[in-house]
């Protein structure tokens, strides 16, 4: 109970950030914007950048040049959530406890709603830049140069991660062989690419994001993605798992949801039981890379396994 409170006061902080980021001026695109911010204060876990900003801090970040990329990331993630809600796809009525932009807005807006909120994810990032000026310590000229040069590189790089994670090579990739292979049965490499990209890209990007951002250098990025990657697929393991066991009051949304859309999963192709003990196997292997790394590590533990083992 410890650790939900205290994931529940670091949600909060989050939950300012982005709400400092979403658009508030609106005139005839009012209805779009309307339709982004009623999925966006739907709630959720907001993992991504909780995680994204939890590496940051671990690995020695300390400006706010993260904040826009916690922003942009929850809005890439939610947009995909409208998405995947559409007829044409998942077609679900209700999300975190209430109907999905569709229902509210219509197909056709909900659509608009979920291409505003990628594109504004970039404008959002890119704010990133003006931040850099600003967040630097002023020392003597050199050495500010110096880290100026440093964090601007580190931005760019970020972007880059932003960039290709939810593309075709990353989050749509693994959608695309989930909306194909739908109703086949799929092999364990099928479905595992399935999930490392369709659930586990955002969380990759989210971590190697906070990494980089932080001045990281390459083969701690490369430890983080690989905790990252782990992450990803026992979290949605542990959805699956859910799906068959939990409540609609508990997940907020319909049960039983990937046996209505034949969708295979890791719990039909092996069990619940054999899909606790992947679950356990991804979360120890995260949880020791985790543990190697320099700093104060033990939130950043205490949240993936939270996370990783979650009832809803």
């Amino acid at each position: 109970m410890e650790i939900e409170a205290a994931i529940r006061e670091k949600v909060k902080d989050v939950e300012t950030v982005i709400d400092s980021y979403m658009p508030k001026d609106a005139g005839l695109q009012k209805t779009v914007i309307d339709a982004m911010h009623y999925t966006m204060q739907a709630g959720g876990k907001r993992i991504r950048p909780l995680l994204m900003q939890e590496v940051y801090c671990l690995l020695g970040g300390s400006d706010k040049v993260v904040e826009p990329f916690m922003a942009a990331m929850e809005m890439i993630h939610t947009y995909s959530l409208i998405h995947d809600d559409l007829p044409a796809l998942d077609n679900d009525d209700f999300r975190r406890g209430r109907k999905t932009a569709h229902i509210v807005y219509g197909e056709a807006m909900a659509i608009l709603a979920g291409d505003s909120l990628l594109n504004y994810a970039y404008e959002t990032a890119a704010k990133a830049f003006d931040m850099i000026h600003t967040s630097q310590q002023k020392t003597d000229e050199v050495q500010s140069l110096k880290r100026e040069l440093a964090t601007r590189k580190n931005v760019e790089y970020a972007l880059q991660i932003l960039a290709a994670k939810p593309g075709i090579y990353g989050m749509i990739g693994g959608q695309t062989a989930d909306v194909e292979l739908t109703g086949t049965r799929l092999t364990k490499e099928q479905l595992a690419y399935i999930y490392e990209n369709k659930t586990g890209a955002l969380i990759e990007a989210s971590m190697m994001i906070g990494a980089v951002l932080a001045g990281a250098d390459n083969g701690i990025i490369e430890k983080i993605r690989k905790t990252a990657y782990n992450v990803g697929m026992a979290f949605q393991i542990q959805d699956d798992i859910l799906d068959e066991t939990a409540s609609f009051e508990e997940l907020g949304k319909p049960i039983h949801s990937d046996e209505k859309n034949e969708k295979v999963t890791f719990v039909t192709l092996y069990g619940i039981k054999e899909a606790e003990k992947e679950v356990e196997r991804l979360s120890e292997e995260a949880i020791a890379i985790i543990r190697e790394m320099k700093g104060d590590s033990s939130f950043l533990i205490d949240i993936i396994g939270y996370l990783i083992h979650r009832k809803n």
